[in-house]
């Protein structure tokens, strides 16, 4: 298993964050098989595009509510991870009931 399940939408409250908000969060190093997907559906274009993050965000985008990290943003890089046998992943967390 991949990660630790596979969701079809974002069980938490909207969070309302911009881009610029995402850049003030530290990226951080979270285990792929701790996270739960909010989006079941994968783009193999995006996977298997060489420039996927040029114009986004370097990081995956996780938030973390009821004590589950949900990968909001950044499933193609995750998925990539993986694919490459690694078990870690580089990603801004956000603290949803921090805000």
């Amino acid at each position: 298993m991949i990660f630790k399940r596979v969701g079809r939408e974002r069980p938490y409250p909207a969070h309302g964050l911009e881009p610029r908000d995402w850049a003030r969060i530290p990226p951080r190093q979270v285990r792929i098989d701790h996270l739960i997907t909010t989006k079941d559906i994968l783009q193999l274009a995006t996977l298997l595009d060489d420039d996927s993050t040029f114009y986004g965000d370097l990081f995956a985008h996780v938030v973390e509510w009821q004590g589950e990290l949900y990968l909001e943003d950044g499933l193609h890089r995750a998925l990539r991870a993986a694919l490459h046998q690694r078990n870690i992943l580089h990603a801004r967390v956000y603290q949803g009931g921090d805000r």
